[in-house]
């Protein structure tokens, strides 16, 4: 179950929704894969465990099946960024976990992925006011069993705002 909320003291976009297994969490990531291209930027939030790598394991797993291509996602959690290429679309999964703060976040060149590359980033408090302002936020929690999950989303910007029908679509599940 899902729903969405304008605020408009935040111009965000919110649905939540209830994921009740992995195969759940897979299947949501697998339909959000192809609504997304270059220059968008997925935050994943959560406390450890609560699904963010799995998440963007999935999808990018499904975008890299859409153009047949299969490779292991390992967590980035030490190697801070993975970029995987399908086609022309690149990848960046950058794990921040073990970052300062956004002076740590320049180095790796995360900034200018965010306008040409499909960004997916854990730990994205790490950015502070630096996250970017056109962005999907998924925040993950644990649910009462195993493998669940709650999760809510949040669609800052207009480019995020013009796929309210997609996004209201694939969050009603």
């Amino acid at each position: 179950m899902s729903s969405a909320i304008s605020t408009p003291e935040t111009e965000a976009l919110i649905w939540k929704c209830f994921l009740p297994s992995p195969e759940a969490t897979n299947a949501l990531a697998e339909r959000l894969a192809p609504i997304l291209g270059a220059g968008d930027a997925v935050m994943l939030s959560g406390p450890i465990g609560a699904g963010k790598t799995h998440f963007a394991r999935a999808l990018i797993q499904a975008r890299l099946k859409a153009v047949d291509i299969w490779e292991d996602v390992p967590s980035p959690t030490f190697t801070l960024v993975q970029t995987y290429q399908a086609d022309e679309l690149e990848i960046w999964h950058a794990d921040l976990y073990r970052l300062g703060g956004p002076a740590d976040v320049d180095e790796l060149g995360l900034f200018e992925a965010f306008d040409m590359a499909l960004t997916l980033v854990e730990w994205p408090e790490r950015l502070g006011s630096e996250r970017p302002a056109q962005r999907l936020e998924l925040r993950f929690e644990t649910g009462q069993e195993v493998g669940q999950r709650n999760l809510t989303a949040l669609a800052f910007g207009s480019k995020w705002h013009r796929r309210e029908a997609a996004l209201s679509e694939l969050f009603r599940g």
